[in-house]
């Protein structure tokens, strides 16, 4: 198993390192250096050695580790900085959606060399992109507009716009094991779960964090359990479906906790 890890450097450029864990410890597998910070990673879902990144030049960069120079491929299209990258989920697709600060998301094909569309409807910068794992062509979309917008690629328009907190939000995701239920992390310090047949109020309201949340993860392997980390360097477990939610705060880090992933083959690695 691999994983993704991100340095800024002051003078703008990025890296991408993968790295592995074995019994040594985590050891690094291959690096690759950019030319602009690097904001978000995604593995292809169909082969184990391609990456795609997007960063502040707003482009996005397809890496190959099988291959010693990169990138494979760079597409140039976002006017301001590519903020989030995501693989599709569902079988019979190989397409990536990126969202950026110039307020639209595009589809990518990464067999093609452009993108195949632009979404628009955004009034704010976009922090996030997630593919849904469960309805084909469908993925969601958080924005600093105070949004959460659920889009069709078969159709260009907004599928559904949820006014989802009074603040930018910054994160979301979609849960693993129901088709209309995803959170989302903002500003104001609150993650919300929505179920999109009724969007009238949130299904859940968990606080707990003292600043922005950066980043929410659905587990994988439970219905109702989540990750979320913040500016307020804090990692926190939640169970929504639990009278007191919050399971667990972890106060590891010394500076703002800007990414989480959960693992999909160790139930209790983070």
């Amino acid at each position: 198993s691999c994983d993704v890890v991100f340095y800024f450097a002051g003078l703008g450029c990025g890296t991408l390192a993968v790295l592995e864990q074995n019994e040594a410890g985590i050891v690094l597998l291959r690096s690759f250096d950019w030319n602009d910070g690097l904001f978000d990673v995604t593995w292809s879902e169909n082969n184990e050695n391609v990456l795609i990144t997007c960063s502040g030049d707003g482009s996005l960069q397809i890496w190959d580790m099988a291959k010693t120079k990169g990138p494979l491929q760079v597409y140039k299209e976002h006017t301001l900085e590519a903020y989030s990258v995501d693989w599709s989920q569902t079988r019979g697709e190989q397409l990536a959606v990126s969202g950026s600060w110039d307020q639209t998301a595009k589809l990518w094909d990464p067999a093609v060399g452009k993108s195949l569309c632009t979404f628009k409807g955004h009034e704010g910068v976009i922090y996030s992109t997630i593919w849904s794992p469960h309805i084909p062509g469908c993925f969601a979309s958080a924005s600093g507009d105070q949004t959460l917008r659920i889009w069709d690629v078969k159709t260009p328009g907004v599928k559904l716009v949820i006014p989802a907190h009074q603040a930018e939000v910054l994160s979301c995701d979609w849960c693993k094991y129901d088709e209309n239920l995803l959170v989302t992390g903002a500003v104001d310090c609150s993650l919300k779960g929505w179920d999109l047949r009724n969007i009238r109020q949130p299904v859940f309201v968990l606080l707990g964090h003292t600043y922005a949340i950066r980043r929410v993860k659905f587990s994988p392997f439970h219905a109702t359990l989540l990750a979320s980390c913040s500016y307020d360097f804090t990692v926190r477990f939640w169970d929504f479906s639990k009278p007191n939610p919050l399971l667990e705060t972890v106060e590891h880090h010394t500076e703002f906790t800007c990414g989480l992933d959960l693992s999909l083959h160790n139930r209790g690695q983070v």
